[in-house]
């Protein structure tokens, strides 16, 4: 008797929600005459998006609830209303997910009354099913129903409230859109930057360089001891500017992805953290560029595959949230500590780094994470970053790829 409780308990649970949200539909009717009326007599024609702005939040509220029923997610697929009036009006009537809105909005009048039907079943199942189950041994028949009719409201909603391929298409194709100018922004700063460290680092130190072989040059025969110096400071001038050009090649593609793979390339970053901190991560300098304290950092690869490697963009991309990541902890969050893991799934490849720092970080104020946003965006991946005041932090990355 009590395994058949527990579900029937949390279906129960489920169908008070619903029918909370159906109470709520019925008030909203109200609502949805004012703004017709308004609308046809042209008077309050600014109603339609606010009205069609409800409904989606309604809609949306009711999505979750056949999700954590069922643990299937019902994807969203809206346009943003936006703009001036005009534009709104045109979004909210086109938008092909206001029509499956409405759709659900007007046969949840019809069905939404089914869960009214676990008020009386809770009494006769008691007693049917306590008389079957304590005195004759026999399963229950009546609470069973209960969890039927769930299951029924969930599968009804859950197939209303789906987006239709023509609303899914339009969304990705938005997104699409917004990833690939979020790229192009992305590589042309990239190209700036790198244009930048060339023209302030190894150019600079290559006419340093050249001048003091000319000044070496001319000192020769007059004062060799000077040639001399002159000579070991152009030495020591070459040997910056081939370490100012291997950052910078180290910034387009990290040599040690190629070497040792993801992993390797992310112990190696997490080795260098706990003796100094980086200068400048998102360049790849990597550790050792900069004074400061450490950062001890743990890595984690469970399941990972130690065969099959990703491609070289989302292994780059990969290796850049985790640099970027750990310089905004070692800069920002004022934590000792922070913890790196990465994961393979049939789907692509997920980063996760966290920290235990003051947390509250500003997207906009130089975090890094912006940057971060536009790398994983190019390759059509999402990023999602949870950093409550008084922390932790942390900063999740999920990559697409086949392997």
């Amino acid at each position: 008797m009590r395994a058949t409780l527990r579900p029937a308990a949390r279906a129960t649970v489920h169908l008070l929600s619903a029918a909370a949200t159906a109470f709520g539909t019925y008030l909203f009717v109200t609502v949805l005459l004012i703004a017709a009326t308004g609308t046809v007599t042209g008077a309050g024609i600014w109603l339609l998006p606010e009205t069609v702005l409800l409904i989606r939040r309604i809609a949306g509220a009711k999505r979750r609830s056949p999700a954590s029923w069922t643990g299937r997610e019902i994807p969203e697929a809206y346009r943003p209303v936006t703009g001036p009036l005009r534009e709104r009006l045109r979004t909210a009537v086109r938008d092909p997910a206001t029509r499956t809105d409405l759709r659900w909005l007007a046969a949840h009048y019809a069905y939404a009354w089914l869960t009214v039907l676990v008020l009386p079943l809770w009494p006769v199942g008691l007693v049917v099913d306590g008389v079957r189950g304590g005195l004759l041994g026999s399963p229950a028949v009546v609470l069973p129903l209960i969890v039927r009719l769930a299951d029924l409201e969930a599968g009804w909603s859950a197939a209303l409230l789906s987006s239709s391929p023509e609303a899914l298409l339009s969304l990705r194709v938005d997104r699409l859109t917004t990833s690939r100018a979020d790229a192009v922004a992305a590589h042309g700063a990239e190209l700036r930057r790198i244009e930048r460290d060339l023209h302030d680092g190894a150019q600079a130190r290559l006419v340093a360089l050249s001048l003091r072989i000319g000044l070496a040059r001319r000192a020769y025969g007059a004062d060799p001891e000077a040639a001399r110096e002159l000579l070991t400071d152009a030495q020591e001038q070459a040997e910056e500017a081939l370490a100012e050009l291997r950052r910078v090649v180290r910034a387009v593609h990290p040599p040690i992805l190629t070497d040792r793979g993801l992993t390797g390339a992310v112990r190696a970053l997490a080795a260098g953290w706990g003796s100094s901190r980086p200068a400048d991560a998102r360049s790849g300098a990597g550790p050792g560029g900069g004074g400061g304290g450490g950062l001890r950092v743990s890595v984690r690869t469970d399941g990972f595959p130690d065969g099959p490697r990703p491609p070289a963009a989302v292994e780059a991309a990969a290796y850049f949230v985790v640099a970027e990541a750990l310089t905004n902890a070692a800069k920002h969050s004022g934590s000792d500590r922070a913890e790196v893991e990465l994961t393979a799934s049939p789907k692509g490849l997920g980063v996760r780094v966290r920290d235990e720092g003051c947390g509250g970080i500003d997207e906009n104020a130089g975090s890094g994470v912006l940057g971060i946003r536009r790398r994983v965006a190019a390759l059509d991946g999402t990023v999602r970053v949870t950093s409550p005041a008084g922390g932790p932090t942390l900063i999740e990355a999920e990559l697409p790829c086949a392997w």
